[in-house]
């Protein structure tokens, strides 16, 4: 874990995430946090982990996102050296909606 970001708001941050219980309240929630432009970029990034972890290559993942290969590059590094999250998050999503 990241200690850089770990403080008392943060804590108060997440526990309010873990308490929303569907795609609309998150939608509402976050509406209400950030910006479209926060969104939009977080949802990219996220999209890119999961092609990066199913060994798409920059070229593809460029055309289906519009991610710049910087944000490639930089969800990369996070997916390398990172906290492991992107993998604990992807494996609960296959195991709730196996991949055909």
């Amino acid at each position: 874990m990241n200690s850089k970001i770990k403080d008392s708001n943060a804590d108060f941050l997440f526990e309010a995430i873990l308490k929303l219980e569907t795609v609309e309240e998150c939608y509402r929630f976050f509406e209400d946090l950030c910006t479209v432009v926060e969104i939009k970029a977080m949802s990219q990034r996220i999209v890119v982990a999961r092609m990066l972890n199913d060994k798409r290559v920059y070229s593809d993942i460029v055309a289906a996102t519009g991610a710049s290969t910087a944000t490639i590059s930089r969800v990369n590094r996070s997916l390398i050296y990172g906290c492991d999250a992107y993998d604990m998050v992807f494996g609960r999503m296959d195991k709730e909606n196996p991949k055909e």
